[in-house]
């Protein structure tokens, strides 16, 4: 990837231009660039990025987002259609998490900005309600702490490192991928605030045993957050249609909170989110007030302030256009073409499918590195996520990937990639890739967070620095 990207083409902005450029000038050179960038994903051998592929929809969601880019959703007494879309979009994704089963407490939920937003501000929530009900605070002496799977979602970490949380990843069972209730249970203390269960969990698209998750969280008495970001839109209709998705939602004893992201099967634009909660009192917990400001009494319900109105608007689009047969269709199709990518994988003797996985899974080998497969494929235009721990293949199947000719494609070549890989390994020759989040990307060496931080500062202040004069 190149530092500086399309400065052969383009011209490069070192300071604001004098003068404002031609709009149609910017807008040939905007259509340039998302035309080429669509042309990689539209293949459908793009892990996940692209969940929805359907440029129909995008330009419906567009034009919804338009309509309504310019408008703060802060100033809700300017803008009351943003009520409306929030307040919808909370209660649709209450309604699809079967919040009717709750009957003692009032469910309640926030829209964010993505799925870490969301797991950030149920933590936020946990951590304020335990200190309000429970006494725990390091003010306190008492140190909150939160338990979770290894498979959890990283912004559980980063919660924690955030909010001063102590972090207690507990370890999963290497076939099943599953966490193991009784590893959750010993973990537990008088100051765990919340635990975790995935459904599913990104590395390997298996869900947690959260029934049994559930009722320890109920014996402890303490909070259970479910994390559905990815599969949150898609496991509910994969029940609908029979695939064997156990309840993950309120209807499990003792799930306290839950996140889903509307930007993901939701087939929102990206920066849409929805964490909801079985009783409104822990949400309320993370409300934010400054009331002796002297620019007015400040009240914030989450970390955002302004916000443009015109993702409210485009999510709530979306939901409502696609409805609950629209979801299930898509899901249909998702789940079928999952099956088939799998029975190619297990198809070759030398790879192996990671635990039982839904509509994304990841597969391994014992008889060679993986990664030996992601490399012969890359060339081909297949872009996998690489997982660690063991060395795994990721592919989160999406809408993309449903299209004709994709499924032959890949068993094809996965069928070439395997003989290669058998004779790298065979004359010993390293791998090209590593494991990053969201991509397989070149090996890394031995001092793994100094390369991840040359690679931040890549994207951050390379890429935003003066490229030479010519």
């Amino acid at each position: 990837m190149s530092d500086f990207p399309y400065a052969d083409r383009f011209h490069v902005h070192r300071s604001l231009p004098a003068t404002g450029r031609n709009r149609a000038e910017v807008l040939a050179e905007l259509d340039t660039m998302a035309r080429e960038e669509d042309a990689t994903w539209e293949t459908g051998k793009i892990s996940g990025t692209m969940y929805c592929g359907d440029h129909d929809h995008y330009a419906f969601l567009s034009e919804a987002f338009a309509k309504f880019a310019h408008v703060n959703a802060l100033q809700r007494d300017l803008c009351p259609s943003q009520t409306k879309f929030e307040g919808e979009i909370i209660a649709m994704v209450l309604d699809l998490m079967h919040a009717d089963a709750v009957t003692a407490t009032t469910p309640a939920g926030l829209v964010t900005s993505g799925g870490t937003f969301s797991i950030l501000h149920a933590i936020l929530a946990y951590r304020e309600y335990a200190a309000a009900t429970r006494g725990i605070s390091a003010a306190a002496g008492r140190l909150p702490n939160l338990v979770k799977p290894e498979t959890a979602h990283p912004a559980f970490d980063k919660a924690c490192h955030l909010f001063g949380i102590e972090n207690r990843t507990v370890p999963v069972d290497p076939t099943s991928t599953l966490v193991d209730p009784a590893t959750v249970a010993e973990a537990i203390d008088d100051n765990t605030i919340a635990i975790i269960g995935s459904a599913g969990n990104y590395p390997y698209g298996t869900i947690d045993p959260i029934a049994e998750l559930g009722a320890l969280a109920l014996a402890r008495g303490v909070g259970m957050h479910v994390d559905g970001c990815l599969g949150g839109f898609i496991l509910p209709f994969g029940e609908e249609l029979g695939y064997g998705i156990p309840a993950f939602d309120f209807r499990v004893p003792g799930v306290t909170s839950i996140s889903a992201d509307t930007h993901k099967y939701g087939y929102a634009f990206k920066g849409s989110s929805v964490v909801v909660f079985s009783d409104k009192a822990i949400r309320n917990a993370q409300y934010f007030h400054q009331l002796g400001w002297s620019g007015g009494k400040y009240m914030s319900p989450g970390m955002d302030g302004s916000r443009s109105g015109g993702m409210l608007a485009s999510t709530w689009a979306s939901m409502v256009t696609l409805g609950r047969e629209g979801y299930r269709g898509y899901a249909d199709a998702i789940f079928a073409t999952a099956r088939e990518l799998m029975a190619a994988v297990r198809s070759h003797p030398d790879l192996r499918i990671m635990g039982e996985p839904t509509f994304c899974f990841s597969f391994t080998s014992d008889a060679f590195d993986i990664y030996h497969i992601a490399d012969f494929m890359k060339p081909r235009g297949w872009r996998f996520n690489g997982q660690q721990y063991p060395n795994a293949i990721h592919l989160a199947v999406t809408r993309p990937q449903t299209k004709s000719g994709v499924v032959e494609a890949f068993s094809a070549d996965l069928a070439e990639a395997v003989e290669y890989a058998r004779a790298q390994q065979a004359a010993g020759r390293m791998t090209q890739s590593g494991a990053i989040y969201g991509g397989v990307v070149g090996g890394l060496s031995s001092e793994v967070e100094s390369v991840m931080t040359m690679i931040m500062d890549g994207m951050l202040d390379t890429q935003q620095a003066l490229p030479p004069r010519a």
